[in-house]
């Protein structure tokens, strides 16, 4: 089982730079996208859908060309979601999730603060309300694999430049520690951060700025996760950040499970 998560940055345009020729030879069973930025009609074209896979979207309505998901699947789910019953964080397009058997697979779009203090405390008001969701899910019974860009970089070996960030969104000791408790590896039951998991001292980023020559200077953030209940953790075989070639300013992340997709 392949799944892959990537921030496009909106989803036209990442097509144009030749995002979904490259998919469409990756041999990957699920793809999780966030910032569509596109409502979905605009993307019903062939040129949006590679052969042998069914799209499903979520959009923003609260205001046209922002956010949005999608999930792009080989196999016909069972049941797709897209709403978590909350309208502040739902009608902006951040959530969907589709259903396999006893296998959810959400692609996710935590908010950034990046733009101010509103932004920043709308972030807060989801994170706490997220927290107990994602206890519900993690105690259910049920697989998860929780993809998506969730604007939080874990440690100093998530960022390049982690002293000089410690006051700016993404890095705030506040998020850290709630994205760390989610994976804490202390409790009797957490979420398993895929990727660190598989490469524990590993230090790759999957996002970086267009300000500057953060990007030629690899001057990057991890802010791209697939996050998987335990028993998941269990079938995890590999990964990769592909850096080359750019479709956005993020890039896509892979994980590669043991066994089929159900």
């Amino acid at each position: 089982m392949r799944i892959v998560s990537f921030n496009a940055n909106g989803l036209r345009s990442a097509a144009r730079k030749g995002f979904f020729d490259w998919f469409a030879g990756h041999d990957a069973d699920l793809l999780c996208v966030q910032e569509t930025k596109a409502q979905e009609h605009q993307l019903a074209g062939p040129e949006f859908l590679p052969d042998g896979y069914r799209a499903f979207f979520r959009d923003a309505i609260t205001k046209k060309g922002y956010s949005g998901v999608a999930i792009y699947s080989r196999r016909e789910p069972d049941e797709v979601r897209t709403a978590l019953g909350w309208a502040p964080f739902d009608d902006e397009g951040r959530y969907i999730e589709a259903r396999f058997g006893n296998l959810s697979v959400v692609s996710f779009y935590i908010p950034s603060g990046s733009s101010g203090e509103l932004r920043q405390g709308f972030k807060f008001e989801v994170m706490d309300w997220l927290k107990p969701v994602l206890d519900e899910w993690l105690a259910s019974g049920r697989d998860y694999v929780l993809c998506g860009d969730w604007n939080i970089v874990r440690s100093a070996l998530d960022i390049k430049n982690w002293k000089s960030n410690q006051k700016n969104s993404g890095c705030l000791p506040p998020e850290r520690d709630w994205l760390n408790g989610l994976c804490a590896d202390d409790a009797p039951r957490s979420w398993v951060d895929s990727y660190r998991a598989l490469n524990p001292d590993a230090q790759d980023y999957t996002w970086w700025s267009n300000r500057g020559a953060a990007y030629t200077n690899n001057v990057g953030w991890r802010l791209d996760y697939q996050l998987v209940t335990p028993e998941l953790a269990t079938r995890l075989q590999g990964c990769s950040i592909l850096r080359e070639p750019r479709f956005s300013d993020h890039a896509p992340f892979t994980v590669d499970y043991a066994g089929s997709l159900a």
